[in-house]
């Protein structure tokens, strides 16, 4: 649990400031931004996670695994946006602190569907 922290610790450091950058620097609408962030974000962790965090695997055919992860991912996606929505446009809460509090809710997601599912 301690390796996966700090390996999500690293996405999120990613996500939120690719969030921020997109949405301040380049006006692109926050759920867009939070959308492409969140996504490269997944990619590092998918591979932070294969090479530090999880030593042994359920599924030993990288592209059926990499899928399963993907596919966990958009699930956690789906709930970003749905979260960030809610809690910046029905609470009023600045979108980057809505983001904390999403990311939250899927660090528990997806911790605990890709140690049951994958690793």
């Amino acid at each position: 649990m301690l390796r996966y922290g700090a390996t999500a610790g690293i996405s999120f450091i990613i996500d939120i400031s690719a969030l921020f950058v997109l949405t301040e620097f380049f006006h692109i609408y926050y759920l867009y931004s939070a959308a492409i962030a969140y996504v490269v974000a997944l990619i590092i962790h998918y591979v932070l996670n294969v090479w530090w965090v999880f030593n042994k695997r359920k599924i030993r055919h990288w592209p059926a695994e990499l899928a399963l992860f993907s596919l966990i991912g958009i699930v956690g996606l789906g709930l970003n946006q749905v979260l960030m929505w809610f809690f910046t446009e029905i609470i009023l809460i600045h979108y980057l602190i809505s983001k904390v509090i999403a990311r939250i809710f899927i660090f528990f997601w997806n911790f605990f569907m890709r140690k049951y599912m994958l690793f």
